[in-house]
């Protein structure tokens, strides 16, 4: 195959070739490593490529493999990590001026479970500075670009991990969510992107945000692939007390199951109002083919989820500031504009704030447990609106102006204060050619439903194996 034929195969195809020695890790690494200096000058997906770390390492896995000691399914694979995951020994600057040339001395519990997998380290990857923003704007480091449409946003936080993946320029990718910076940049680059629970998946060595909202997720072009990640991330960690000791299911076997019988709900509440229309079409569509597929689909009442955005904001202000506290103090002029206005503004919330924050926070939790006892997922739209231009600052919809990152994250971030697990699949296209994402929303530590859900609309989805219109 030639090498950007083989930056196009999925996770599972890769693994099974590798497995069989019918492709070598080295081959694979060297046709990613060749896009990204292609590639990358104009997208700015990665801040650290790292040739040498990953052809060295690609060599050992190759020799292991050889020798007949096959780890599993990301052995030999090529994945990158945005710029807030610890990688001892390699620089990790979380998108900022501040941690520009911090190198640490330890890995993510993130890190070391990949590299314990036998995947392929590339770089570390661009991101909206400090994971504080939806669009992936980085004043720093440049702004990675939507391979879609150029002069649109990624997305972010998670901006060049969506960017990476959806290139060729990694196989798989991971993402931090706290408002939807997994799920917004999916959407908005045509993949999936799954936030799983909260405390399935260890922050452990992950630059925080907030605490209490932040997940780590896997960002990839197939669900079998997100799948596969989430197989290796998942399960207890002594190094975060906020991980469940929950058994791991075997995720890849799960999404065989069928869906026929499974109750979906649709909340008209909040998340199908002020939608674009091409959104709320492709959506609906979704709905309508997971129906055909033996699914029943019903409406379902949601009354307060709009006091999911005003509890987030309190939250994460507070705990933010919490943790910029000591670089504000000392280093606040080396922040970009925008980050520091938001971290700024968390000094205006007051502990009374957060506490009451805290208290809606268990009540829309609990709304949506009720629901999920129902219904076994809903679905909803991702973002109600396709990636905006990169120089936006407003979007109307429906006659109703808002902030651009506010329209991005109204859909994805009621489900990090409940701590449910949230897909984002592509679903569609807009006239403009830009991707749609529906996101489906499961029972905690019920991710293999959600997978299950996800990969049979995948095998009717009308996007199914599109890329974007990017040239070598």
């Amino acid at each position: 195959m030639a090498p950007d034929e083989l930056t196009r195969l999925s996770i599972a195809e890769a693994g099974e070739r590798l497995r069989r020695r019918a492709l070598s890790p080295v081959e694979l690494t060297r046709a990613y490593l060749d896009r990204i200096q292609r590639c990358d000058g104009d997208l700015l997906a990665y801040i650290t490529v790292l040739p040498g770390e990953a052809l060295a390492a690609a060599t050992a896995a190759e020799q292991e493999i050889a020798r007949g000691n096959f780890r599993g399914p990301l052995h030999g694979i090529p994945i990158a990590l945005k710029d807030l995951v610890l990688t001892r020994g390699i620089r990790t600057t979380c998108g900022s001026r501040i941690l520009g040339d911090w190198v640490p001395d330890a890995d993510a519990t993130v890190t070391t479970r990949l590299a314990e997998a036998g995947a392929i380290l590339l770089g570390k990857l661009n991101m909206h500075e400090f994971a504080y923003g939806p669009t992936g704007v980085n004043p720093h480091y440049g702004t990675s670009r939507n391979p879609w449409d150029r002069r649109r946003v990624p997305g972010g936080s998670s901006s060049g991990s969506a960017v990476a993946v959806a290139a060729g320029l990694a196989a798989g990718a991971l993402g931090t969510d706290t408002g939807g910076s997994v799920r917004i940049p999916a959407a908005l680059c045509g993949l999936v992107g799954l936030k799983p629970t909260y405390g399935r998946v260890s922050r452990a060595g992950v630059i925080p945000l907030a605490w209490s909202l932040d997940h780590v997720g896997p960002m990839t072009r197939t669900v079998t692939d997100a799948a596969l990640l989430l197989q290796v991330l998942a399960g207890r960690d002594p190094a975060d007390p906020s991980t469940a000791d929950i058994p791991v299911p075997d995720y890849r076997r799960a999404l065989q199951g069928e869906i026929r019988g499974l109750r979906l709900g649709l909340p008209k509440d909040h998340f199908f109002e002020r939608l674009d229309p091409e959104v709320r079409a492709a959506v609906l569509a979704a709905a309508r083919s997971l129906e055909g597929l033996g699914a029943s689909v019903e409406d379902i009442p949601l009354p307060n989820i709009p006091h999911a955005g005003p509890a987030s904001f309190a939250i994460i202000a507070s705990e933010a500031m919490a943790y910029h506290e000591p670089y504000l103090k000392t280093r606040a002029a080396e922040y970009g504009a925008d980050v520091r206005a938001r971290l700024m503004m968390g000094q205006f919330v007051l502990a009374s704030h957060y506490l009451k924050a805290q208290r809606a926070r268990q009540i829309i939790r609990a709304e949506v447990d009720a629901a999920l006892r129902r219904v076994d997922a809903l679905l909803l739209p991702t973002t109600p609106i396709p990636a905006p231009p990169l120089d936006a600052r407003e979007v109307t919809v429906d006659g109703v102006t808002e902030d651009a990152r506010w329209w991005l994250i109204r859909c994805t971030r009621p489900i990090n204060v409940t701590g449910h697990p949230a897909l984002s699949v592509p679903c569609g296209l807009t006239a403009a050619g830009l991707p749609i994402g529906l996101q489906i929303v499961g029972r905690h530590f019920d991710e293999a439903t959600v997978l299950r859900i996800g990969h049979a609309f995948e095998a009717v989805s009308p996007v199914r194996d599109l890329w974007p219109p990017l040239g070598p």
